[in-house]
């Protein structure tokens, strides 16, 4: 083999969104380190490893785009199959987010409306994909995802009188009477009539007047931080609301929190997150890996545009517990775990190797990854030795289809490597 083995290392672009962490506490930041000067009063919020021209990554050596390389010799780089499917470009894109605070309440939409917002809305959704995504945990990483089970719903309609006075009377009994078998075995007509009965609160929430909702958030927060400070209660959902409240003071977005599941995820555990479901990151630092698009249709906890109509008619409303929801890895070897959604665009592998010493090689993917190192150092042994490339805290490598590697460290090293193969 020669050195002209499409494996990059690369330089990738900082989004500096008002909800990253600040300058050295980010871990986006430490890992930009290398070719950023880090300002520790600026906001470092994501890490773009990847092809999308809203952040697209560089081939450090050649000062070159990553997306020209792929072009000049798609089959090399991708293969034959995903360089037809994906129009000769990658079909993810790769992250890390470090969260402050609360990102939007929001969701992505599948193909189809994905399309149809591009066409008639180019300047604020930029492109016609669909974006289905997974968040692995790097540290402690909390989120609400997904609607709550219908009877968790119905409990905080009768503990937060706000709630169900900001929606009405009417709906509130509306709803009451309208959701049917709650449980696993409830019947297709049950679950139908079921979200039907959701979508309803949602949207009497969502689209209420925002002079209404500002006064029922002010409100509810003040009533609940009072109630802490005189009782001492820890109660996690009293803390969310208390906690989205200051940082969006009088937001709809806060009431998300009584309708959507909030999970603590630890390092390693993931979320994977189809198309036209609610969520919202809310702090830690994750990798992320999705379909190489930057739609988002927000709603709450954000400055930015909101599409709220769009947002209550793209949703599923399906319900149910958060557990229900996580992902789990598939073993690969002793040192890997595989991060497999239901998707052909991307999988996730995560490689832990704790003591000294220690290798991990991997076959040839028949397909195009990227890899970083979000912990310790080491080697990438790029085909039997022929090449060696250096491995740090932040390092990330494009990696061509078909070429076989080796990552070896001397004290530990953990890698998150996201590929595609069809």
């Amino acid at each position: 083999m020669t050195e002209t083995l499409p494996v990059y290392c690369l330089e990738c672009a900082v989004q500096s969104y008002d909800w990253g962490k600040l300058g050295k506490e980010s871990k986006v930041a430490h890992f930009a380190s290398k070719f950023t000067d880090i300002d520790n009063k600026k906001p470092y919020a994501e890490l773009w490893m990847g092809t999308h021209p809203n952040g697209p990554s560089k081939i450090a050596s050649t000062n070159t785009f990553l997306k020209d390389a792929i072009s000049s010799n798609p089959i090399q780089h991708l293969t034959a199959a995903i360089a037809h499917n994906y129009d000769n470009d990658l079909p993810f894109l790769f992250k890390v987010l470090s969260v402050r605070k609360a990102l939007s309440i929001q969701a992505h939409p599948d193909k189809k409306l994905g399309k149809e917002l591009h066409e008639k809305y180019p300047t604020i959704y930029k492109d016609p994909n669909h974006k289905p995504e997974m968040a692995i945990a790097i540290t402690d990483f909390e989120a609400l995802f997904g609607f709550r089970p219908l009877n968790e719903i119905v409990s905080f309609l009768n503990e937060f009188p706000e709630f169900a006075t900001l929606v009405g009377d009417a709906t509130v009994n509306k709803f009451l009477d309208s959701i049917r078998g709650q449980s696993e075995t409830a019947s297709p007509e049950e679950i139908t009539s079921n979200k039907v009965a959701l979508k309803e609160l949602f949207a009497a929430v969502m689209m209420t007047d925002a002079n209404v909702v500002k006064e029922s958030v002010e409100k509810m927060s003040r009533r609940v931080e009072r109630e802490q400070r005189e009782t001492g209660d820890d109660d996690r959902t009293k803390e969310l609301i208390v906690r989205l409240s200051t940082q969006y003071p009088g937001d709809v977005g806060v009431f998300a929190v009584l309708m959507l599941n909030y999970v603590k995820l630890n390092p390693g555990q993931a979320i994977f997150l189809g198309a036209n479901e609610p969520h919202a990151y809310l702090f830690g630092d994750c990798v992320e890996c999705m379909a190489a698009s930057d739609n988002v249709v927000r709603a709450g906890l954000t400055p930015k545009f909101k599409d709220v109509p769009v947002l209550v008619n793209m949703l599923t409303y399906n319900y149910g517990p958060a557990d229900k929801q996580i992902l789990s890895p598939i073993r690969h070897s002793s040192t890997t775990v595989l991060y497999d959604p239901p998707i052909e665009e991307f999988s996730v592998l995560l490689t832990t190797l704790t003591r000294g010493n220690a290798s991990e090689e991997f076959d040839p993917i028949i397909g195009p990854s990227v890899l970083i190192v979000t912990e310790g150092m080491g080697m990438l042994v790029v085909d039997n030795q022929e090449r060696k490339e250096e491995l740090w805290p932040g390092g990330v490598y494009f990696i061509g289809a078909g070429i076989k590697i080796r990552i070896d460290t001397k004290n530990g090293l953990v890698a998150y490597r996201a590929l595609c193969t069809i």
